[in-house]
């Protein structure tokens, strides 16, 4: 059985949330408190955290980013839950380090939606073990038990978010990708309206990529109005200016 922790300091929420997830199966705890979460989730690590924002002392922005600095918890998918719906609330949020983002009022089926797919992709049923063997295209090699990519002689770690929608690219060589696609395929649901999330992880993702590419080729092309494109071998920025 899953273990779901929830944290927000409004009540009715937390028993809201607890209630249904329960009915669906999954062991649930939850805590009005951050700090006591903190403490809860330190001392036996759940399977998937849901977070509010606006909570006081410690906000959500800042626990996740706690919650990512600790080896044993660094890994655990992140579902935050917040009134704040701006692009900017949503960067920020994604930038300490959440999975994925709902805004309130929500509705609790979407959540439970959300929860199975985090889960299905990063609990004990990894998206990216479906495929057990080493996936090489062109310069680029994933090493699916290590979260781990590599280029040419280089490599780096990539979270299980970046290392799915680099797979998903890598599964739909050298085509678009849709964002709905996308999402579909990592996220486990599709929303035309949920691009920041592609973009902020597709930002992260390409940044890692840059790091180990000595040439300082571009794999990620975006299609601007339809999607991204991998191109496996790159493409040298520098030679393509001259």
């Amino acid at each position: 059985m899953n273990k779901i922790f929830v944290i927000d300091d409004d009540i009715a929420i937390l028993e809201l949330i607890k209630v249904n997830l329960e009915l669906a199966g999954y062991s649930c705890k939850t805590a009005s408190d951050p700090v006591v979460g903190l403490q809860m989730i330190k001392q036996e690590a759940p399977d998937l955290i849901i977070l509010d924002v606006m909570m006081p002392v410690l906000d959500g922005y800042s626990l996740a980013y706690k919650i990512r600095q600790q080896n044993d918890t660094k890994n655990i998918p992140i579902i935050m839950l917040t009134a704040l719906g701006e692009l900017n609330d949503k960067l920020k949020g994604f930038n300490s380090g959440v999975d994925d983002y709902l805004t309130k009022p929500f509705e609790i089926e979407e959540l439970k939606a959300r929860v199975l797919a985090l889960l299905n992709r990063s609990g004990k049923v990894l998206e990216s073990l479906r495929y057990k063997e080493l996936l090489s295209i062109g310069d680029i090699t994933l090493i699916p038990e290590s979260y781990t990519v590599k280029i040419l002689d280089k490599e780096t770690k990539l979270t299980p978010i970046e290392f799915d929608i680099l797979n998903c690219l890598m599964q739909h060589n050298n085509e678009m990708v849709s964002s709905k696609t996308l999402l579909k395929e990592v996220w486990g649901y599709s929303d035309n309206d949920d691009g920041d999330t592609i973009r902020v992880h597709i930002r992260h993702l390409r940044s890692k990529l840059d790091k180990i590419s000595t040439e300082k080729n571009k794999y990620i092309e975006t299609i601007y109005g339809g999607g991204y494109r991998l191109i496996p071998t790159g493409v040298n920025i520098n030679k393509k200016k001259n």
